[in-house]
C-alpha cells in the first residue's frame, strides 16, 4: 500500500515567482480584482458608467479532480501532476485579473477575451490529457469532463450573516493543487496584451493588506452570535462519543510547529510539484513531510510527538495577523507573491485527540491512510465538502462558526476545531479525489456502504491573537487562514491533512484504549 517517490514536477516556479513580484505592493501582496457584473453587455456606455461601482471578482472554475473518482493506480502519478497544473493555470489567470483593472474599465469584453477564454483553452487542453493518461491504462475517464473547461468570472457577493447555524462538515477536502503546464504556458500574469497598464496597483477596497481579503463581512462579533453549538457534538452534528460503543479516548503530544517547519506543498493531493498546495502550511509530527516524501521516508523520519511510536503528519495552512508586518516568505511563490502576506502566527495549542465511535468498536488504521477534511476551495466550490469551525476560548460549547471568523472579546482565543472522517471502506489508504476512501458516519453514528468505524481524529488549535476592528466598513489588522489566490481567504476554506504513521504497536494501543473506555496518551 506505499507510495514511490514521484519525479520532480516544477510549477514554471522561476517565471511565475519573477512575473507575480511586479504584483507585491506592501512588502508582497497580490491586489483585489476589480470585475463588473455588466461586463458582457455590448452597450459600452452603461459600461462605462458602471465602472465606477467596480465590483471586487474573483475566478470560478469547476474542480476537476472530484470529478474523478476511479482513477487507476497506474495513472495516478501522471493525473496529479496535471490538476496541479490546472490549479497553476488558476493562479496565473486570478492574477492576471488582478492586475488589469484599468483595461477592464475601459473595455466590457476584456476579462472575457483576455482572461477567461485563455483559460479555458489551456484547461481544455490540461483535460485532453487527464482523459488520455487514464484511457490509456485501460481505465474510463468520465465524460463529464469535457465540460468542465469554462471558467467564469465572479462578482463577489457578501456573505449572509452567520444567522447560528453550525456547519455540516459531512466530507473532506478535494484540493487539486498547483503545478506545471509544459505544452501550454500561460502569458505571465502580470503581462500586457491590450495596452492597458497591467502593472497598476488596486487599492485594498475591501479590507486585508494584500488586498484579496479577508473583508469586513468575513467577520462577526461572537457575543452577538446566537448560541447554536451543543455540549459535546462534533463538527458532523453528532457526539464524539456516545453512551454505547467505543467511548475512550487517545491523545498525542506533538507541539505547536515551534521549529517552523513550514512548506506550500501537499503530499497527499499533488506529489512531486513544488508549491502544490499554493499556500503555507503548519507542521507538527513527522518531520520529514514535504511533495517528495515517499511513505519510506515519512515512517523514517523524525517526530515532534512525544510518543516515539507516532510518526504521523499533521498539518493545516497557517493563520497570519495582517497587521502592516511581513514573514520570511513575502517575496515566495505560496507565500506574500500569491496574496498570503502578514504575520504568522504559532498557535499556543495544539491538541490532537482520538476518539471512538458511537455504536461500536474501532478498528486499526493502516500504516501510511490518508485523510483531507475540509475543501481549501470552499468559496468556489460551495459549502458542500467545509468542515470547518472557528469559535473563541469560553464560547466553544456555546457558538460554532462555519463561513465567519470570530472576534472574540478581551481575555478569550480564537479556536479552530476540526473533527475528521471515522468511516474507511477497509481497503484503501488514498482514492483517486482523496474523499471517498473514508466518510463521516451517518446520523445514527454508523457507518454506511460497508465502511469500518476508525478512530476519529480531532485537531484544536487555539490563538492569542489581537482582535481585530471594523471601522467605516473595513477590517482593520484581521487574521486570516492562507489559502489559494482566488479564494480571498474565506473562513469557509480551512482544512486539515494527516497521513498515519502510527507503529503497529502505538495504533494497537490506540484501538485497545478507545474500545475499552479507557483515556490515554
Amino acid at each position: 500500500m506505499g507510495r514511490n517517490a514521484r519525479k520532480r514536477r516544477s510549477p514554471l516556479a522561476v517565471r511565475a515567482v519573477a512575473a507575480s513580484a511586479a504584483l507585491a505592493i506592501g512588502g508582497g501582496g497580490l491586489v483585489w480584482a476589480n470585475f463588473y457584473a455588466s461586463a458582457h453587455e455590448k452597450n459600452t456606455t452603461q459600461n462605462s458608467t458602471k465602472a465606477a461601482a467596480a465590483q471586487v471578482a474573483t475566478i470560478d472554475c469547476p474542480d476537476v479532480g472530484q470529478q474523478l473518482t476511479d482513477v487507476p493506480d497506474q495513472a495516478r502519478g501522471e493525473v496529479d501532476g496535471e490538476l496541479a497544473t490546472l490549479d497553476q493555470q488558476i493562479t496565473e489567470a486570478y492574477q492576471r485579473l488582478a492586475t488589469t483593472r484599468d483595461a477592464q474599465t475601459r473595455d466590457a469584453s476584456f476579462v472575457q477575451n483576455a482572461v477567461l477564454q485563455p483559460l479555458k483553452d489551456r484547461r481544455a487542453n490540461i483535460i485532453d490529457r487527464i482523459q488520455l493518461e487514464i484511457t490509456r491504462v485501460g481505465g474510463n475517464a468520465p465524460d463529464s469532463l469535457d465540460g468542465l473547461a469554462p471558467c467564469t468570472g465572479q462578482a463577489v457577493e457578501q456573505p449572509q450573516t452567520n444567522d447560528g447555524q453550525a456547519g455540516d462538515g459531512q466530507n473532506g477536502d478535494g484540493q487539486d493543487q498547483g503545478g506545471d503546464d509544459q505544452n501550454a504556458e500561460s502569458p505571465a500574469p502580470g503581462e500586457d496584451t491590450g495596452g492597458d497598464d497591467a502593472g497598476e496597483e488596486a487599492p485594498p477596497v475591501n479590507g486585508g493588506q494584500g488586498g484579496n481579503g479577508p473583508s469586513a463581512d468575513d467577520f462577526v462579533d461572537i457575543t452577538t452570535v446566537q448560541a447554536n453549538a451543543q455540549l459535546g457534538v462534533g463538527a458532523n452534528g453528532l457526539p464524539a462519543n456516545g453512551r454505547s460503543g467505543s467511548k475512550g479516548t487517545f491523545t498525542t503530544k506533538c507541539g505547536t510547529n515551534g521549529n517552523d517547519n513550514h512548506n506550500t506543498d501537499n503530499v497527499i493531493v499533488a506529489p512531486g510539484v513544488t508549491n502544490g498546495a499554493h499556500h503555507l502550511h503548519d507542521y507538527v509530527g513527522n518531520q520529514n513531510n514535504d511533495a517528495f516524501a515517499s511513505d519510506e521516508d515519512l515512517a523514517a523520519a523524525d517526530t515532534t510527538c512525544q510518543n516515539q511510536g507516532d510518526k504521523s503528519s499533521y498539518f493545516w495552512p497557517v493563520l497570519r495577523l495582517q497587521d502592516g508586518t511581513q514573514d520570511f516568505d513575502q517575496n515566495n511563490a505560496g507565500g506574500g507573491t500569491e496574496g498570503n502576506v502578514g504575520k504568522i502566527l504559532q498557535p499556543v495549542k495544539a491538541q490532537l485527540k482520538f476518539v471512538g465511535n458511537k455504536t461500536s468498536n474501532v478498528v486499526a488504521m493502516p500504516t501510511a491512510l490518508r485523510i483531507i477534511t475540509g475543501d481549501a476551495k470552499a468559496f468556489i466550490n460551495g459549502n458542500a465538502n467545509a468542515n470547518t469551525n472557528w469559535s473563541c476560548t469560553g464560547f466553544e460549547n456555546k457558538v460554532q462558526l462555519e463561513d465567519k471568523y470570530p472576534i472574540c472579546p478581551e481575555g478569550s482565543d480564537v479556536v479552530r476545531t476540526t473533527n475528521f472522517q471515522s468511516c474507511w471502506d477497509g481497503q484503501n489508504i488514498d482514492s483517486a479525489n482523496h474523499r471517498t476512501h473514508v466518510a463521516f458516519v451517518q446520523a445514527d453514528g454508523t457507518c454506511a456502504n460497508g465502511f469500518q468505524a476508525i478512530p476519529q481524529l480531532q485537531v484544536r488549535l487555539v490563538y492569542d491573537v489581537p482582535a481585530p476592528t471594523i471601522e467605516n466598513g473595513t477590517v482593520v489588522n484581521p487574521f486570516a487562514v492562507d489559502s489559494f489566490p482566488e479564494n480571498l481567504h474565506k473562513p469557509i476554506t480551512d482544512h486539515n491533512d494527516f497521513i498515519n504513521f502510527f507503529s503497529t504497536n502505538t495504533m494497537n494501543k490506540m484501538v485497545k484504549c478507545i474500545n475499552t473506555g479507557q483515556k490515554c496518551t
